[in-house]
């Protein structure tokens, strides 16, 4: 896969905002531990599905008749609240949400709703009510607007804007946002509603891709402006320079826990080697690794490279290119280190961001191996029917850079990809009626496959 230019409006708009993410460093390793395991749970569909009973209890706050629609609104306990609750606080654990149904339905077998999840920074329901659901409810669709862990009305009070204080609440915030859509799904069909969807722009869009991933039945999903891994999102993409990659090093190397267990646990998916060294097509291999481990890499094997080149004369790897695939062999023409900064992550951004501090590349790594485990889509089921997926992404995306990692066509065979001409913040301005319109047509396909 060449590589795009990055979208110049999405570097310029992140170094508007000043906010800083993962302040407070990557989480205990305890924390990272506990999280990891129950990734392994919710990445089975079955598993996952039954942690939930069908009748969750779920408290309605309001209801309110207008002429155009009726507004339902409710709450409930995360279940992850249940199942964890040493990690969720109560201000995180209480799930909000805001349902919008049109005054009447378009037929009596064809009441068709789409659980809409938030973006980064996408606080209450105002904005994907007004940009999303409205449009949608015009024509005949019904909307859920989620609530976000750590947002709106379920933010920490010491928490800032959209910041979140710990690498671990990312995936708090996955595992929450799983289990509560599958509360909110069985909910609908309980009152009869469907076929029944998922949708979300940016950070929304990925999570409802792990959402739809556990649902056991055929459900439309149309992730918007996202990818198939959140790890080049916070490595590579504009949103790498709001860490403080120093902190994060500084408690890696601090605590061998991070580097003894945690970094042998989680998995690189996809080969960091073929980043930036030659389109995804090629095949690799890693001479001294086996054939089956090539697929994931873990940071410390990653990191033990940098190590034995650095403290040793040993021969090196370097890059050849024979006559059906490109390899890597033994050669003392090019050491690792150079090797791996080609193939950094940080590398394959926009010019600004050149190179990383040598002493942050561990925690660079780290980062990537914890990303791929908790949010890479091929740690979790495939999608009942991907003939009901459309997903739409931005070419000259900054934010969620694609290079180097699985495509989404690959992942779910049967899945429409539509690619845009267009950075992440401007395709975000100028196709949201592509995104609307996307949704109606998946919601078009899911009513020919039920009658």
């Amino acid at each position: 896969m060449p590589k795009t230019p990055v979208s110049r409006l999405d570097v310029i708009y992140r170094k508007i905002l000043l906010t800083k993410f993962f302040s407070k460093g990557w989480g205990s390793p305890e924390t990272l531990k506990t999280l990891f395991d129950f990734r392994k749970v919710i990445s089975n569909r079955e598993r996952c599905f039954n942690l939930v009973p069908k009748n969750y209890p779920i408290k309605i706050i309001n209801k309110e008749q207008r002429s155009d629609c009726q507004i339902i609104e409710g709450s409930f306990t995360s279940p992850l609240a249940l199942y964890m609750p040493s990690l969720i606080t109560p201000d995180v654990g209480t799930a909000y949400f805001q349902m919008i149904l049109p005054t009447k339905w378009p037929s009596t077998n064809f009441k068709p709703v789409c659980i809409h999840l938030a973006g980064t920074g996408d606080h209450f329901f105002w904005r994907r009510r007004n940009i999303m659901a409205k449009p949608l409810l015009q024509k005949g669709i019904g909307a859920i607007i989620l609530e976000n862990p750590y947002y709106g009305l379920r933010k920490p009070t010491e928490q800032v804007r959209s910041s979140l204080r710990y690498v671990s609440d990312i995936f708090v915030m996955g595992g929450c946002l799983v289990l509560e859509c599958i509360i909110l799904l069985n909910w609908c069909v309980q009152l009869g509603l469907g076929p029944l969807g998922v949708t979300g722009i940016s950070m929304g869009g990925h999570m409802a891709s792990l959402a739809a991933s556990n649902w056991p039945a055929p459900i439309v999903l149309v992730p918007c402006l996202s990818w198939s891994t959140a790890s080049t999102v916070f490595t590579e993409g504009v949103m790498s320079e709001s860490i403080d990659w120093d902190l994060l090093q500084e408690e890696y190397l601090a605590d061998k826990s991070y580097q003894n267990i945690l970094s042998k646990i989680c998995k690189i998916v996809d080969n960091p080697f073929e980043c930036s060294i030659a389109p995804r097509e090629n095949a690799f291999t890693l001479l001294g690794l086996p054939e089956k481990e090539l697929t994931y890499i873990t940071p410390h094997k990653v990191l033990n490279l940098i190590k034995e080149e650095a403290t040793s004369n040993c021969p090196t790897i370097a890059y050849k290119h024979s006559k059906d695939t490109k390899k890597f062999f033994l050669s003392k023409d090019m050491p690792i280190l150079n090797l791996l900064r080609d193939a950094s992550p940080l590398s394959l951004s926009s010019k600004y961001m050149t190179e990383m501090k040598n002493r942050d590349k561990e925690a660079l790594w780290f980062m990537k191996g914890v990303m791929d485990e908790c949010t890479h889509l091929k740690n979790f089921s495939v999608p009942v029917d991907t003939s009901l997926i459309i997903a739409i992404c931005a070419k000259a995306d900054g934010y969620v850079p694609r290079h180097g990692t699985s495509r989404l066509e690959d992942i779910w065979p049967g899945a429409t990809v539509k690619y845009v001409d267009a950075g992440h913040v401007s395709a975000y301005i100028w196709y949201r009626q592509l995104f609307i319109n996307s949704i109606v047509e998946a919601f078009e396909r899911a009513k020919k496959l039920s009658i």
